[in-house]
């Protein structure tokens, strides 16, 4: 049995409640998700969804991702438990499907293949609704041209007890000619008459998209109008309310966000923002999922009806860039006329901020999937300083931006000719929350993941170019997060998208993580990767990386065969420099402590999983130069081998490098070889977080960092900590000062 912690958020009841969370198990702990329960916390069996996201070689489960339904008393936590091989099953009745249609209990509806509309009918509370009830996605260009919107062809690609996904593809006409493509999920759940729509709109062209507007309209059925609202909340939620069929309405605008006061960590909740219609009959509900922080967004209501506005005409400036998409999520909650506003926002507000049952630590650390970075004693200074710099980055608002922060480096050097250059993940920053969620389990870390890398699967990455080399690949750190893009090996990664894909079930993630491996072979069989012993450790270094962590979530060997061929060129680069040597002027070799730590935690990644003596060796002459040749008279490891550039090295990579090397060998003297830059690295301010905010372009940003330097350290110091404690170096309550 494993314990379901629910933390005490809200003082209202709720009623149902559906849950979801994610599980690694060890090898050969599970072979089938068959008796998957939830119990409550009076031990009575609630509605149970269970899938496998992964497997080990041996056919055992590796990941399960659960869904269930809970009811929460108000004002306090609760456990719930699970139980993984249930023999006495309640029997639930399923969600009922068809062929494009559903019936929840609370709400039937049947999807349509028309022009410009998703619903071919409605049924809610003895009434039915035809197609015009609920619009597609209505998109507006700059040029003032309207598309249609058509589905191609609907998928069902969950059912059970709990909930019913069904996924499309779509295409936004104009002149009957596809343009754009677009993407629908409708998700629905047991016995609740809600739908939550998610629609995500992909500028497959090369040119830029501007947006003049794009809306989703409801057409109420009646005549009289009992109450048209919308609310929008910060602390306490605000009503904007009409009796008479007028128009209320709401925006949210850099000034809106500039000049209100919050103090969330809007990764987890910012507010809620709606629109309400209710006539004689029924009413409808639609909440925008995080609004605020992917501004600019607006929601009107009057006596036709009500308007979600993903991008309102005139409000800011949304840009897309040739291969660039963006998902967006809609709660549409039917509900009955007479149901008060109260309800309505306990709803809305619950949307923004779902309870997540949190598992203990320890289930992450016995699974033995991630990284060894769970340590039995603790130093507690450190265990906060690593929560810090999580907490630390500047939040960007926008659109396109949430979920993404620039680097003040490399916007101060000029990289975006004026403009902010955007970090576009770089060090795999969701991989880094994952661990630091999974190693404390504090939830506001896994939400940091939730959102970046949802960032990362629609911004980051190209999907549409006449480029094979920039297909389905992720872009390097750049302004406009593709302007003048490059994709390149040494900024790729996937570690981030599989942990999504195992934390939400979206099998997005998983493909999207599988195209980069695809895009990184490609670029591997570029001339520049054939002069062996001249390759970047970078390059290659990360490009193994992600080829490894491909091949433990698929057990495919085609990702370790190219790995053979980068362990090859390895070695003739060693060979022909005599060291891991890097040329840089015309008439220079010089070691780069960091890269060749990149080499390092990428050649041992591979080790792991294909031990072989001559690649032990090999990662051990690596730190034995850098121990010898690459460090100052303070203890730290220098930045680069040229008197210009033999500052102290503020990337602590080198810090894994070091662990690495006492694993292999057991020897304390890379570990304490680490110790200067330990404290180098934690006594390095960085500006924390908070403070004004301000409009830079299409994003309204608060003072910080930003993500790039918490992704790059997460890693290696929690493993570097973990390797310490345990040889006794570190110990608890020590002061490292």
């Amino acid at each position: 049995m494993h314990k379901l912690h629910f933390e005490k958020i809200y003082s209202t009841e709720a009623g149902k409640e559906p849950c979801s969370f994610a599980i690694p198990l060890k090898s050969g702990e599970l072979y089938s998700c068959e008796g998957v329960r939830v119990y409550n916390e009076k031990g009575t069996e609630v509605p149970t969804q269970a899938k496998v996201t992964a497997y080990y070689g041996d056919g055992s489960i590796k990941w399960l991702f659960v869904r269930f339904m809970a009811e929460l008393p108000p004002r306090k936590a609760v456990d719930y438990t699970l139980e993984l091989n249930a023999t006495a099953k309640k029997k639930f009745d399923l969600i009922k499907t068809g062929d494009n249609f559903v019936d929840t209990g609370a709400i039937a509806f049947e999807l349509s293949n028309e022009y410009n509309t998703l619903f071919e009918s409605i049924s809610y509370n003895g009434n039915t609704f035809g197609s015009d009830y609920i619009s597609a996605p209505i998109l507006t260009d700059g040029f003032n041209n309207t598309y249609d919107f058509k589905i191609n062809d609907w998928e069902q690609v969950e059912n059970g007890e709990v909930c019913a996904i069904f996924k499309a593809k779509a295409s936004h006409i104009l002149k009957g000619k596809d343009v754009y493509q677009g993407e629908i999920k409708i998700y629905c759940y047991k016995d609740l008459s809600r739908i939550e729509l998610a629609y995500r709109l992909i500028n497959t062209t090369e040119d830029e998209l501007k947006i003049k507007s794009l809306e989703i309209k409801h057409n109420k059925l009646y005549e009289i109008n009992r109450r048209c609202a919308t609310g929008i909340s910060n602390y306490a939620t605000r009503y904007n309310i009409s009796r008479d069929g007028s128009e209320v309405s709401e925006v949210i605008d850099a000034n809106l966000l500039i000049y209100e006061a919050n103090e969330h960590n809007a990764e987890v909740f910012y507010g809620t923002f709606f629109a309400d219609c209710t006539d004689e009959e029924s009413g409808l509900c639609a909440t925008i999922y995080q609004a605020q922080q992917n501004y600019p967004k607006a929601v009107c209501a009057d006596k036709n009806g009500l308007t979600v506005k993903l991008v309102p005409e005139g409000v800011g400036k949304i840009v897309m860039q040739g291969g660039m998409a963006r998902e967006q999520k809609i709660l549409l909650d039917f509900h009955k006329p007479f149901e008060e506003l109260s309800v309505l926002n306990d709803i809305s507000i619950r949307y923004q901020m779902p309870n997540k049952p949190m598992l203990d630590p320890a289930v992450f650390k016995e699974s033995g999937v991630f990284e060894d970075i769970f340590t039995d004693d603790k130093l507690v200074e450190l265990e906060m300083f690593l929560q810090e710099r999580a907490d630390e980055h500047t939040r960007c608002y926008g659109m396109l931006n949430w979920g993404d922060s620039p680097d003040q480096g490399y916007t101060s050097q000029g990289r975006g000719n004026g403009e902010p250059v955007w970090t576009n993940n770089e060090y795999d920053y969701s991989h880094a929350c994952t661990l630091l969620y999974v190693k404390t389990g504090v939830r506001r870390f896994l939400d940091y993941m939730l959102v970046s890398t949802r960032h990362w699967l629609d911004v980051d990455i190209c999907h549409y170019s006449s480029n094979p080399l920039h297909l389905h690949g992720q872009w390097e750190h750049t302004n406009g997060h593709s302007k003048n893009g490059k994709v390149e090996c040494s900024h790729q990664w996937v570690e981030g998208l599989l942990d999504y894909y195992h934390f939400t079930g979206d099998k997005d993630a998983y493909d999207a993580a599988v195209e980069i491996g695809k895009n990184d072979l490609r670029l591997l069989e570029t001339p520049q990767f054939q002069n062996r012993g001249e390759i970047n450790a970078r390059e290659t270094g990360w490009a193994m990386r992600t080829l490894v962590a491909l091949y433990r979530e698929t057990g495919d060997e085609k990702w370790l065969e190219k790995c053979d061929w980068i362990v090859s060129h390895f070695e003739d680069w060693e060979n022909k420099y005599g060291l891991w040597l890097s040329p840089y002027t015309d008439n220079t070799e010089i070691r780069v402590v960091f890269m060749i730590s990149v080499a390092i935690g990428s050649l041992m990644r591979y080790y792991r999983v294909r031990p072989q003596q001559k690649v032990k060796d090999m990662i051990l002459r690596a730190v034995d130069d850098l121990m010898e040749n690459a460090r100052l008279d303070n203890g730290l490891f220098y930045y680069k081998e040229l008197p210009s550039l033999k500052r102290f090295g503020n990337n602590p990579i080198i810090m894994e490098a070091l662990a690495i090397a006492y694993e292999l060998t057991g020897d304390t003297k890379y570990l304490e070889a680490g110790i200067p830059t330990l404290k180098f690295v934690m006594s390095r301010k960085t500006g924390g977080k908070g403070g004004s905010k301000f409009e830079v372009g299409d994003t309204v940003m608060s003072n910080g960092p930003g993500t790039k330097g918490f992704a790059q350290l997460m890693i290696p110091v929690a493993t570097y900590y973990t390797a310490c404690m345990r040889a006794g170096i570190l110990k608890p309550d020590m002061v490292t000062e």
